[in-house]
């Protein structure tokens, strides 16, 4: 069982007051944790009865998405635009490949054409946060540099030695800056990709952008999910299930290593997969964290909602010591770590009020299960995970 549970306490805002209507507006939106639905019948007292019985007249409604396997970019690529706005809004799974998150460029072009940026969608939002956050900082920094460059005049005219204040009326605070009028810089836009407002011969835009999903989340969506259907990425035909598993061990194994390239317990997918199911599987949303030198960040519902209270490491940890000694690829963390390397990333977590978690992972070993058991998924049986959660102490946060 998992040391880590989902928190049960309640929300402390009520959907009456500010961002109500907003959040009700996400609730509808993301109402799906998965691509899976299930579709209750018409009249529930029916199918009330049925349960006596040990039937139900419930229907699962479940999408069938189609992608393209990239071995280059060990990825998933899915090109339609209906079946990567279902996976992203009924789970959370992918990214756009121009977007930061959700796969919106078309949009973000569509508002440049015609709204001329009225209506901008959460990319665009964050671009303008940061925008003023970095323009707040010029602004105060150039205030209180005003401030000791009158200091120093008064100091060398009159003789008075007085100390710049860093407060004052005078310098801009979080609670009275305002933004300019003005529209604030944002990303450059090239004259092809806007357009003037209202112009006539305005050509349709293409959209250029695709879904990418990781490998582990393409195989926790065809394997445990069977919505997703993986194609070759020559032949653009189905992949079967034995060939899609050992083709994403294959693309974490370098060729220079060996023609054969044979399989192994220690393989990058297999000890990310392991990871990815198992938070998966107790209801977190799980993403990518490279962005707080993380390998995995939890969300409780989806980044929509709320940022990611845990950041996971993953440390592979071999059952037999020895079986590290012959490894043909450099494997990430599978070394002893550094203090001054745990202490850094727990740091940068902790800034952003995020819990470390090191994240454990038995690696079997080859003399106690044969190595043909990796061509199916079976071998996941046999993986163990266990957790470390860390907390930074900070005296004056910590007195109580």
């Amino acid at each position: 069982m998992s040391l880590i549970t989902p928190p049960s306490k309640g929300s402390k805002r009520s959907s009456g007051m500010k961002g109500g209507g907003r959040k009700a507006e996400l609730n509808k939106i993301y109402a799906h944790p998965l691509p899976v639905v299930f579709i209750d019948p018409p009249s529930p007292r029916f199918n009330s009865v049925l349960g006596l019985l040990g039937l139900s007249l419930t229907r699962t409604q479940n999408p069938h998405c189609e992608g393209i396997f990239d071995p280059v970019t060990r990825s998933v690529w899915i090109t339609n635009m209906d079946h990567s706005m279902t996976i992203w809004r009924r789970g959370f799974f992918g990214k756009g490949d121009l977007s930061r998150s959700e796969p919106s460029w078309l949009a973000r072009q569509l508002n440049l054409r015609k709204s001329a940026g009225k209506q901008l969608t959460s990319e665009e939002v964050t671009a303008r946060r940061r925008a003023e956050r970095k323009q707040f900082k010029l602004d105060r920094a150039a205030a209180i540099a005003a401030v000791a460059e009158e200091a120093e005049k008064l100091f060398q005219e009159e003789g008075k030695v007085i100390v710049p204040a860093l407060s004052g009326p005078a310098i801009p605070s979080a609670a009275t800056w305002k933004p300019p009028s003005s529209p604030l810089p944002q990303e450059p836009v090239t004259p092809t990709e806007a357009s003037p407002k209202g112009d006539v011969g305005e050509e349709p835009l293409e959209n250029v952008e695709h879904m990418q999903l990781t490998l582990q989340e393409a195989f926790f969506l065809l394997w445990n999910l069977d919505c997703l259907t993986v194609l070759h990425p020559n032949t653009l035909e189905p992949m079967s299930l034995r060939d899609i598993w050992q083709a994403f061990q294959q693309a974490h194994i370098p060729i220079t290593v060996d023609s054969a390239r044979p399989l192994r317990f220690d393989n990058h997918f297999l000890i990310n997969y392991v990871v990815y199911h198992h938070y998966r599987s107790l209801g977190w949303v799980v993403k990518g964290g490279i962005k707080f030198c993380v390998d995995y960040l939890l969300y409780k519902r989806g980044p929509v909602f709320s940022h990611a209270e845990f950041a996971l490491v993953v440390l592979p940890v071999y059952e037999d010591s020895v079986d590290q000694a012959d490894v043909p690829t450099n494997l990430p963390n599978s070394t002893p770590i550094s203090w001054s390397w745990l202490s850094t990333i727990n740091r940068v977590n902790s800034q952003v009020q995020k819990t470390l978690v090191l994240v454990y992972v038995t690696i079997p070993s080859p003399k106690r299960i044969p190595l043909d058991i990796l061509d199916s998924p079976a071998c996941l049986s046999h993986y163990s995970v266990r957790e470390v959660v860390l907390r930074r102490f900070i005296p004056a946060r910590m007195r109580d």
